[in-house]
Protein backbone atom coordinates (compact mmCIF):
# COMPACT_ATOMS: atom_id res chain seq x y z
CA UNK A 1 0.00 0.00 0.00
CA UNK A 2 3.01 2.38 0.27
CA UNK A 3 3.59 2.10 -3.80
CA UNK A 4 3.09 6.02 -4.20
CA UNK A 5 5.41 7.06 -0.75
CA UNK A 6 8.44 7.79 -3.53
CA UNK A 7 5.77 10.93 -4.84
CA UNK A 8 5.56 12.68 -1.81
CA UNK A 9 7.27 15.79 -1.79
CA UNK A 10 7.87 18.58 -4.35
CA UNK A 11 8.71 18.23 -7.70
CA UNK A 12 9.93 20.06 -10.97
CA UNK A 13 8.03 18.53 -14.31
CA UNK A 14 9.14 18.20 -18.02
CA UNK A 15 5.78 17.66 -20.00
CA UNK A 16 5.41 16.47 -23.34
CA UNK A 17 2.09 16.51 -24.32
CA UNK A 18 0.80 15.32 -28.24
CA UNK A 19 -1.34 17.88 -29.59
CA UNK A 20 -3.47 15.42 -31.89
CA UNK A 21 -3.82 12.03 -30.27
CA UNK A 22 -4.89 9.04 -32.08
CA UNK A 23 -4.81 10.73 -35.90
CA UNK A 24 -0.81 9.35 -36.49
CA UNK A 25 0.37 13.25 -36.14
CA UNK A 26 4.05 12.90 -34.04
CA UNK A 27 3.78 17.10 -32.58
CA UNK A 28 4.52 17.48 -29.40
CA UNK A 29 3.78 20.40 -27.37
CA UNK A 30 6.47 20.63 -24.47
CA UNK A 31 5.99 22.74 -21.13
CA UNK A 32 7.20 22.33 -17.46
CA UNK A 33 5.36 22.50 -14.12
CA UNK A 34 5.60 21.96 -10.77
CA UNK A 35 3.96 19.32 -8.73
CA UNK A 36 3.24 18.95 -4.72
CA UNK A 37 2.53 15.54 -3.00
CA UNK A 38 1.55 14.04 -0.18
CA UNK A 39 0.80 10.97 1.31
CA UNK A 40 -2.65 9.59 3.35
CA UNK A 41 -3.78 7.16 5.56
CA UNK A 42 -0.82 5.88 6.28
CA UNK A 43 0.48 5.33 2.73
CA UNK A 44 -2.76 3.87 1.39
CA UNK A 45 -3.83 7.51 -0.26
CA UNK A 46 -1.87 9.58 -2.28
CA UNK A 47 -2.69 13.31 -3.63
CA UNK A 48 -0.72 15.94 -5.45
CA UNK A 49 -1.25 18.98 -7.33
CA UNK A 50 0.42 19.75 -10.36
CA UNK A 51 0.53 23.72 -12.04
CA UNK A 52 1.14 24.33 -15.45
CA UNK A 53 2.04 28.21 -15.63
CA UNK A 54 2.53 28.64 -19.16
CA UNK A 55 -0.25 26.56 -20.10
CA UNK A 56 -2.76 28.19 -17.21
CA UNK A 57 -4.17 25.07 -15.41
CA UNK A 58 -3.74 23.00 -12.79
CA UNK A 59 -4.47 19.43 -11.99
CA UNK A 60 -5.15 17.43 -8.73
CA UNK A 61 -4.92 13.58 -8.43
CA UNK A 62 -6.75 11.29 -5.66
CA UNK A 63 -5.08 7.80 -5.40
CA UNK A 64 -7.16 5.75 -2.84
CA UNK A 65 -5.80 1.97 -2.47
CA UNK A 66 -7.81 -1.32 -2.00
CA UNK A 67 -5.71 -3.53 0.44
CA UNK A 68 -8.95 -6.22 -0.83
CA UNK A 69 -7.95 -6.36 -4.14
CA UNK A 70 -4.59 -4.84 -3.61
CA UNK A 71 -4.95 -1.89 -6.40
CA UNK A 72 -4.84 1.83 -6.47
CA UNK A 73 -7.91 4.19 -7.85
CA UNK A 74 -6.71 7.42 -9.44
CA UNK A 75 -8.73 10.17 -10.11
CA UNK A 76 -8.53 13.43 -11.85
CA UNK A 77 -9.18 17.01 -11.69
CA UNK A 78 -8.82 19.65 -13.73
CA UNK A 79 -8.85 23.16 -12.81
CA UNK A 80 -9.84 24.10 -16.71
CA UNK A 81 -13.00 21.68 -16.38
CA UNK A 82 -13.95 21.80 -12.34
CA UNK A 83 -14.91 18.31 -12.23
CA UNK A 84 -13.51 14.94 -10.33
CA UNK A 85 -13.38 12.31 -13.06
CA UNK A 86 -15.42 9.49 -10.94
CA UNK A 87 -14.21 6.87 -13.36
CA UNK A 88 -11.01 5.81 -12.21
CA UNK A 89 -7.46 4.35 -13.68
CA UNK A 90 -6.84 1.02 -11.50
CA UNK A 91 -4.15 -1.34 -11.49
CA UNK A 92 -0.98 -1.62 -9.57
CA UNK A 93 3.15 -1.42 -9.07
CA UNK A 94 5.55 -4.45 -9.71
CA UNK A 95 8.50 -3.12 -8.73
CA UNK A 96 9.08 0.17 -9.40
CA UNK A 97 6.58 -0.46 -12.55
CA UNK A 98 3.08 0.74 -11.92
CA UNK A 99 0.32 -0.01 -14.97
CA UNK A 100 -3.54 1.65 -14.73
CA UNK A 101 -6.06 1.24 -17.11
CA UNK A 102 -9.54 3.13 -17.74
CA UNK A 103 -11.02 5.49 -20.16
CA UNK A 104 -10.56 9.19 -21.48
CA UNK A 105 -12.28 11.20 -23.30
CA UNK A 106 -10.50 12.05 -26.57
CA UNK A 107 -12.49 14.17 -29.10
CA UNK A 108 -15.46 13.31 -27.51
CA UNK A 109 -15.52 10.06 -27.42
CA UNK A 110 -14.43 7.83 -24.49
CA UNK A 111 -10.98 5.49 -25.71
CA UNK A 112 -9.07 3.21 -23.61
CA UNK A 113 -6.18 4.94 -21.47
CA UNK A 114 -3.30 3.42 -20.02
CA UNK A 115 -1.42 5.43 -17.28
CA UNK A 116 2.51 3.90 -16.29
CA UNK A 117 4.35 5.25 -13.82
CA UNK A 118 8.41 4.77 -13.24
CA UNK A 119 10.27 5.11 -10.24
CA UNK A 120 13.62 5.68 -11.92
CA UNK A 121 14.82 6.82 -8.72
CA UNK A 122 14.52 8.23 -5.10
CA UNK A 123 14.56 11.92 -7.08
CA UNK A 124 13.49 10.62 -10.22
CA UNK A 125 9.93 9.29 -11.76
CA UNK A 126 8.06 9.35 -14.91
CA UNK A 127 4.46 9.19 -15.63
CA UNK A 128 3.07 8.04 -19.06
CA UNK A 129 -0.69 8.54 -20.55
CA UNK A 130 -1.45 6.48 -23.54
CA UNK A 131 -4.86 5.78 -25.53
CA UNK A 132 -5.79 3.35 -28.09
CA UNK A 133 -7.67 2.87 -31.14
CA UNK A 134 -7.92 -0.43 -31.55
CA UNK A 135 -9.59 -1.88 -27.76
CA UNK A 136 -6.34 -1.98 -25.90
CA UNK A 137 -4.72 -4.34 -28.35
CA UNK A 138 -2.06 -1.10 -29.23
CA UNK A 139 -1.23 1.98 -27.30
CA UNK A 140 0.02 5.45 -28.51
CA UNK A 141 1.61 7.53 -25.75
CA UNK A 142 0.00 11.02 -25.59
CA UNK A 143 1.66 12.65 -22.28
CA UNK A 144 4.90 12.19 -20.80
CA UNK A 145 5.73 13.87 -17.68
CA UNK A 146 9.29 13.30 -16.37
CA UNK A 147 9.85 14.58 -12.44
CA UNK A 148 12.90 15.40 -10.84
CA UNK A 149 12.60 16.50 -7.13
CA UNK A 150 13.08 20.34 -6.06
Amino acid sequence: MNDFDFLAGRWDVASRRLVKPLTGSDEWDEFSGQSVATRHFDGAASFDEVAFPAKGFKGLTVRVYNPETRQWSIYWASSTRGVLDTAPMVGAFEGGRGEFYGEETCDDRRVPCRFVWTVIGPDTARWEQAFSADGGKTWETNWIMDLTRA
